[in-house]
């Protein structure tokens, strides 16, 4: 069965765009899957209370077999095996990040995945390129267009296609 998934990409390390351009490329050969959209790159202030460079960002729609779960799993192997990512500072610098926005229509929470992304309402650095990618989309528990959301969103944060 064929789902759909939105994954949002992000780097603050090193080559940012190459990063980005690789873990697209490293999505695009997980068994079972195919990009179908791909947003453009956007140079982003960080969020939280960790200082640290500019990020940039970019959203991919993905068609894939895969449960969410094994998604998930597959995304942070790129993460860790790629891009050599380490978790040691929550919110931290990263070459590279990689989250499940969307998986169809899917609600669920669990202790490793919550989908839809709990705070990408909040993120103009995940709505930007999200509302370039898929403007209609609907947020399954808020009921509201992705548009809609970055155009009503009250949140800091410089963020500018490249």
């Amino acid at each position: 069965m064929q789902h759909t998934a939105y994954i949002a990409l992000g780097s603050n390390m090193g080559d940012r765009e190459l990063h980005l351009l690789r873990a697209v490329a490293e999505i695009g050969s997980i068994p079972g899957s195919r990009i179908t959209g791909l947003s453009g790159f956007y140079d982003t202030e960080p969020v939280g209370p960790v200082a640290q460079e500019r990020f940039l960002n970019a959203t991919l729609r993905l068609e894939t077999e895969l449960a969410p779960a094994a998604l998930l799993k597959e995304l942070q192997r790129i993460e860790t095996q790629l891009f050599r990512r380490k978790r040691t500072v929550t919110w931290g610098p990263r070459p590279m990040d990689l989250d499940i926005l969307f998986f169809d229509d899917l609600t669920m929470a669990e202790e490793a995945l919550t989908i839809p992304h709990p705070l990408l309402h909040e993120r103009r650095f995940v709505l930007a390129p999200l509302a370039e990618l898929a403007p209609d989309l609907v947020h399954p528990l808020l009921g509201r267009r992705i548009d809609d959301l970055l155009a009503t969103l009250d949140a800091p944060g410089e963020v500018t296609r490249i």
